[in-house]
């Protein structure tokens, strides 16, 4: 009896786990990092929207005097009295000598973006669609351009062709914005104009176009990897049935990888939406109001670029800009998450329902 269990003993001590150092280190620090990460994201949110509230908090009303002030005069009495008597009159002429401001929130919905002014108004709408025109154009170029330069890559190109074109495409993702900008404004701009004939050399389109070859790497790559992944059964299972490759390319790998399509393509549309370097170069930086796409606009992005490095701290025009990122971070957190958690999860199950 006793011999047996100094076995089952040892055995017990043998299985248990040695402790080593190196991976509870590791362990820990890892999840030290995850954390800190998440912590990072949290605070930088709430440092956004702390700086962006003042605004809903200025006085309803700013009552300014707008008639001439008196000035001191060291002459006789009779020049005082004249000058009085002409201001009044003055005065009385403009009808009224107070202007009244509307509070600086009340007009982030009107249709006119001038915060440096007599009058400041804060606009938002031709910013906010300015930046929705762009982001459009710019996926309709890049979409369909980097999906079937995916597609081609993965399942029509040769293991040659392949490790060339795949490697050249991503290189693009290292050029720095700047330089993709200053392409647009020396060449695009140009060579557009030339072609269509429009007035405004920098709009919405050159940008647009721009943009996109900034996004193109993000959305090939993805879509890429998507289509690499779709089990190589449903290729062989398409094949022997008689389909031809164009046949099993369209309707059965990009059915089947339209889940990491459709994560590639919003992941294309965050890179443009927050583009910044790009927009500030190319978009002619108009704040109007207009659907040609060959009109000059100006983004959100573009806005906090261009602005933020001359306002006076904690005046109402940095707390709009503010204000702006925050509307940038609300609409990406809410793009991803819709991705993540519905669209992606819809597609899925449709899908399976399929099967």
């Amino acid at each position: 009896m006793g011999k047996k269990q100094s076995q089952l003993e040892g055995t017990i001590t043998f299985n248990k786990k040695k402790f080593r150092f190196s991976d509870w280190f590791a362990e820990k620090a890892i999840k030290v990092v995850a954390f800190l990460s998440i912590a990072i994201v949290i605070l930088i949110f709430i440092f956004v929207f702390r700086e962006a509230f003042p605004i809903f908090r200025i006085d309803e009303v700013e009552v300014t005097t707008t008639g001439l002030l008196v000035q001191e005069n060291y002459g006789s009495n009779e020049d005082v009295i004249a000058q009085t008597v002409a201001n009044d009159a003055q005065l009385d002429n403009s009808g009224n000598n107070q202007e009244i401001r509307k509070k600086p929130s009340s007009t982030l919905l009107s249709k006119t973006w001038m915060p440096v002014s007599d009058n400041p108004r804060y606009g938002l709408w031709p910013l906010f669609l300015g930046t929705l025109k762009v982001t459009l154009i710019s996926l309709l170029f890049a979409a369909p351009i980097s999906i079937l330069a995916a597609i081609y890559t993965a399942v029509f190109a040769k293991p040659v062709v392949r490790e060339i074109i795949k490697p050249v495409i991503e290189l693009l993702a290292g050029f720095p914005s700047v330089v993709i900008g200053f392409f647009a404004l020396m060449i695009l701009a140009t060579l557009f104009q030339n072609i269509f004939g429009y007035a405004s050399r920098l709009n919405s389109f050159v940008g647009g176009i721009a943009m996109g070859l900034a996004a193109i790497p993000v959305i090939f790559t993805l879509t890429e990897d998507a289509l690499t992944a779709v089990p190589k059964t449903y290729t062989e299972a398409s094949l022997g049935l008689g389909a031809s490759r164009r046949q099993t390319a369209f309707y059965v790998v990009l059915p089947a990888a339209v889940p990491g399509i459709f994560a590639a393509v919003v992941l294309g549309v965050g890179r443009i939406f927050g583009e910044t370097m790009i927009a500030l170069m190319a978009t002619g930086n108009a704040a109007m109001i207009s659907m040609n796409p060959f009109d000059s606009v100006r983004t959100l992005s573009a806005t906090i670029g261009a602005e933020m490095a001359e306002v006076v701290f904690g005046d109402t025009h940095y707390s709009v800009l503010f204000l702006i990122g925050s509307l940038l971070f609300i609409f990406t957190f809410i793009l991803n998450a819709l991705a993540e958690f519905y669209f992606k999860n819809r597609i899925i199950r449709h899908y399976q329902a399929k099967k």
